[in-house]
């Protein structure tokens, strides 16, 4: 069915393309865009002629296929009807009403019977869905303890939390206890392991892992089982056995990015950290502990009183359920269990004050558990940690007032020469991204005249000489080579570029800004030449998305000449 969509969209696109221009001087009333999904049904449930119109058809589109379809039925409501007879109007009156449609008097009058009954149907479908959203927030409202759900908004405010690079990260989570003793568990259960139906171990194997390990308590030992298969540490090796990963033995492993990918794949093992109680009615009460007090230290500033958790926590886990109160109280202390794992594998710390704070492994994790949970958190890797790819990537999702700051608060640690050079560097890592090239460009050229090294440095670069180009001519410097076309044209390949990328509605806006259709035409006649990544894509999407047929016919010329390496 997608790839129906797709062809009977590709094959209306041009008709509408030419009902959009008609419509502003014809039917100023009405919405063009509107048009779109009754076209489209139409063409897939009725007629395989998008232009033969008969009275029935439009019962079949609006009353039948819209309401289940339809984006916003409110809008619908208030101008589909309008859109769709000023559509009808202009197939009969450019001539494009085929042979064997019914008059347009007719149409129009089928459309005037079925208005009222289209805007029920609209209100109905929203009517519906907002039933099914207020079912939606009831089920939302079934949270549990260690949701971080009921957080969202406090973590959205959150100042911006400071993420350090992975160098640093990677040299914290070597040394975590929990993933030693998990390796060591590993490999004392060495290669083919027959493990029971009831019991994974023997008592006599109980009693010498514990022994191998140190440990005391067997569930201490089967948490540091589950987390070991967690880390992939232990993987089963056929039907009863279990064998050690070969790489095991290796931990702490020497690359960086491996030790994180580890100590990733071992962050779900908090929930190890929630009590266990002899009665597993209580123990299911306190079951996400572990998760409440993490998002609780996050919320307080990424540390809180240890004293003041205990409060919270005892006062949430007898909310969350009729147990709470009793399990809170059966344990000899609920959060030893709890604060010993998240301790254990580098989560958290308790200070001499009595506060409990997440460490930089803390942060890490936690921000990673807030993303999985879709839930939206500013954090950035710390200013000083800060590389100017960083920078530049992080950049393209603030706000013009958050980069300039964050681009201020990078220029504090390094001198302006050398912040220049950093800069344009990393605009090249990757020729493809213009985002990347335009911001380094345009933080580089307010550095002023400390810069002109680097711009002269930048002139080897193909994809950055555009820029280093105009900007010494602008500086003045002697000598300094004048943009060419090729330069110019390469400007507008990496704009386009930015604005495709930003939608459709924003790329047809930039081509306009050439001038009129015209201009484009003849800038299309020689800017395929340049050796820009994204020409032809360009070239493509100009031809799929301009109003005007003369430009589409010039861009798929240019393109051909492009593909074929036409000189």
């Amino acid at each position: 069915m997608t790839d129906r969509i797709e062809a009977a969209a590709a094959e209306l696109r041009p008709l509408l393309q030419e009902f959009i221009l008609w419509a502003p001087s014809h039917a100023p009333g009405s919405d063009p865009d509107l048009v779109g999904p009754v076209a489209l049904w139409h063409r897939l449930t009725a007629r395989d002629d998008v232009g033969l119109w008969k009275r029935g058809d439009l019962q079949t589109v609006l009353l039948e296929r819209i309401p289940q379809v339809v984006e916003d039925p409110d809008e619908a409501a208030d101008g589909m009807v309008p859109a769709v007879r000023a559509y009808l109007t202009f197939l009969a009156e450019t001539g494009r009403l085929t042979k064997g449609s019914d008059p347009l008097d007719v149409l129009l009058a089928e459309l005037a019977e079925l208005e009222d009954e289209f805007v029920d149907k609209m209100e109905d479908t929203l009517s519906e869905r907002d039933w099914d959203e207020v079912e939606d927030d009831e089920v939302d409202e079934d949270e549990s303890l260690g949701d971080f759900e009921p957080f969202a908004d406090e973590i959205a405010e959150l100042p911006t939390i400071r993420l350090r690079p992975d160098v640093e990260l990677a040299a914290a989570a070597r040394a975590v206890p929990l993933i030693g003793q998990a390796r060591d568990l590993a490999v004392w259960v060495g290669v083919k392991r027959k493990v029971g139906d009831e019991t994974l171990l023997s008592e006599d194997e109980i009693s010498e892992a514990l022994a191998a390990l140190s440990l005391t308590e067997p569930q201490q030992l089967w948490n540091l089982w589950n987390l070991a298969i967690d880390l992939e540490f232990l993987t089963p090796d056929g039907e009863d056995t279990v064998s050690v990963d070969s790489d095991t033995a290796a931990w702490p492993f020497e690359d960086d990015e491996d030790v994180l990918d580890a100590w990733m794949l071992g962050l779900h093992s908090i929930d190890y950290g929630d009590p266990e109680l002899d009665d597993d009615d209580l123990t299911l009460a306190l079951s996400g502990l572990t998760r409440e007090l993490l998002v609780r230290v996050l919320v307080g500033g990424l540390r809180k009183p240890l004293a003041e958790l205990r409060d919270e926590l005892a006062e949430a886990v007898a909310e969350y359920d009729d147990l709470g109160a009793d399990a809170w109280s059966a344990a000899d202390d609920p959060l030893a269990s709890v604060l010993g794992w998240l301790q254990g594998y580098g989560l958290v710390e308790v200070t001499d004050d009595d506060e409990v704070a997440l460490t930089a492994l803390g942060v890490e994790g936690v921000v990673h558990l807030v993303d999985d949970e879709d839930i939206e958190v500013d954090a950035r890797t710390a200013i000083d940690a800060m590389t100017a790819h960083d920078l530049l990537s992080a950049s393209a999702d603030m706000s013009e007032e958050e980069a300039d700051a964050e681009f201020a608060a990078w220029m504090r640690l390094r001198d302006a020469a050398t912040a220049a050079q950093e800069l344009l560097d990393a605009a090249v890592e990757d020729e493809s991204d213009a985002l990347i090239r335009v911001q380094a460009a345009s933080m580089v050229g307010s550095l002023g005249e400390v810069a002109i090294p680097a711009w002269l440095d930048a002139l080897k670069e193909p994809s950055l000489r555009p820029y280093a180009a105009t900007h010494l001519t602008q500086l003045d410097v002697e000598d300094a080579p004048e943009p060419t076309q090729a330069d110019t044209h390469w400007l507008i390949l990496d704009m386009w570029t930015i604005s495709a990328g930003l939608g459709r509605p924003e790329f047809v806006s930039s081509l306009e800004d050439i001038g009129p259709a015209t201009d484009l035409i003849g800038l299309l006649e020689v800017i395929w030449k340049v050796r820009h990544p994204h020409v032809e894509e360009l070239l493509e999407a100009i031809g799929d998305a301009h109003p005007d047929k003369q430009v589409n016919k010039a861009a798929k010329r240019a393109l051909f000449k492009a593909r074929s390496g036409e000189k």
